[in-house]
């Protein structure tokens, strides 16, 4: 069994609460993915999981059409 892990990542071009649900629904479909919160006023998202795959979770935002920024 894999450690849990956080990660904490910035994410640009939220504007709303349907921006957060999106972004909320995104991660949280991701492989090794327990839970996400998405702070709209900090813009950013705690993902918490094991087997996290950093640039799955790129990706996940940037598909949504929103910026990823660099992790840790």
């Amino acid at each position: 069994m894999e450690k849990p892990q956080r990660v904490t990542m910035p994410i640009g071009g939220m504007t709303c609460a349907h921006c957060v649900d999106a972004v909320t629904r995104g991660l949280s479909a991701l492989p090794g993915v327990s839970s996400v919160k998405v702070n709209l006023r900090k813009g950013e998202a705690e993902v918490f999981g094991s087997g996290l795959d950093i640039a799955k979770l790129k990706a996940a935002v940037e598909d949504l059409g929103y910026d990823a920024g660099e992790i840790g």
